[in-house]
């Protein structure tokens, strides 16, 4: 099922877009949206990772350094 961006089509068809150039550009928008959704639940993941390995590594640290 394909989704649109309704304020994009709504956007292009004003300023005078044709209707299917129009509701092909608000539904290739939507995928990127989707797509950067996705990436950003992956850095999310991978800011946790980060942070669990320097939460391990701080205490090595300090107890190798002192």
């Amino acid at each position: 099922m394909t989704t649109m961006i309704a304020e994009l089509y709504d956007a292009l068809k004003s300023a005078g877009a044709p209707e299917d150039k129009a509701q092909a550009a608000a539904q290739a928008m939507a995928d990127y949206d989707n797509r950067f959704s996705r990436i950003e639940a992956d850095l999310l993941v991978l800011k946790w990772m980060v942070g669990f390995v320097l939460a391990g590594m701080v205490p090595l640290l300090f107890t190798a350094f002192t």
